[in-house]
């Protein structure tokens, strides 16, 4: 009978070795993506963008979707058409029925929809199931439509999209705020100030109000008051200030950065603390 020959485990890091071990396509992907980016913002066209970075517009396109900064009605349209058929079909499935029903080519449906990296969540994802880069470009895309068309059912969606940011009041206080929902599981148009313990819940009536009351969007305001003896305004002062709606003083500023390096030396000063009753 012949004798077995014993298993030998396979050292980590074995198998075969990679062509190119520098490569990342991931890294890769994030570069371009970033480059293509920042140009896009600073107004160069998709085929000035091609030309910078040696790619074809179809392909910045992509990589523009890709971040969330890029809109048109059909890529609009595309999305959503897969978004649907995606939730009972394969990726695949979904690319074809999606180019059957818009009378569009694969290639066509594919050059609309972001590059894979990961799962793939639409826009009304909700926040907890998107990455931070996500959130974070979701958020520039609602504020730039807020500051090109300051309705209310834009300042609402920023208004969701920045609970629990961190923002500033006009002296440089930081304050932060959270929309509960109902029994309903709706939204309550309240903003819930966390400044003080026991701090009464911010109207949305009042946030209305002060929108009304902006005459030029992007215009310095001196101070909160400019805006109306309105309830909170010295709130929304700092949310509008942070949206765009508005500009503040250089002397606010100055002392919104000061609240900040106090603070940092406060925290200091207490973690030096901290460690001398560490050593007795």
């Amino acid at each position: 009978m012949d004798e077995k020959i014993p298993y030998k485990a396979r050292n980590p890091g074995g198998g075969r070795k990679k062509l190119k071990p520098e490569y990342n396509a991931g890294k890769n992907l994030k570069e371009q993506m970033d480059a293509a980016v920042i140009r896009y913002k600073d107004g160069m066209t998709l085929q000035a963008i091609a030309d910078a970075l040696s790619l074809n517009p179809i392909k910045v396109r992509k990589l523009l979707i890709t971040a969330g900064i890029y809109e048109s009605d059909i890529a609009k349209m595309v999305q959503r058409t897969f978004n649907d058929y995606r939730e009972t079909q394969s990726y695949k499935d979904a690319v074809l029925s999606t180019a059957s029903a818009l009378k569009l080519s694969k290639a066509s449906v594919t050059s609309y929809l972001p590059y894979e990296k990961g799962a793939y969540f639409p826009r009304e994802a909700p926040v907890e199931k998107i990455s931070v880069g996500a959130e974070r470009q979701r958020r520039y895309r609602a504020v730039r439509k807020l500051r090109t068309e300051p309705t209310e059912e834009h300042l609402w969606e920023v208004v969701l999209l920045y609970s629990g940011v961190r923002f500033k009041t006009y002296s440089g206080l930081p304050f932060t705020y959270e929309i509960r929902k109902g029994r309903n599981g709706q939204y309550t148009k309240e903003l819930w100030i966390d400044r003080r313990e026991n701090s009464k819940s911010l109207a949305w009536s009042s946030v209305l109000l002060t929108l009304n009351n902006i005459k030029e969007v992007g215009a310095v305001v001196d101070r909160p008051k400019a805006l109306g003896d309105i309830r909170g305004v010295t709130y929304i002062y700092g949310m509008f200030y942070r949206f765009g709606l508005i500009d503040i003083p250089e002397t606010a500023k100055g002392r919104s950065r000061k609240r900040v390096a106090e603070g940092t030396s406060e925290n200091e000063k207490q973690l030096k603390g901290e460690k001398r009753r560490l050593k007795r």
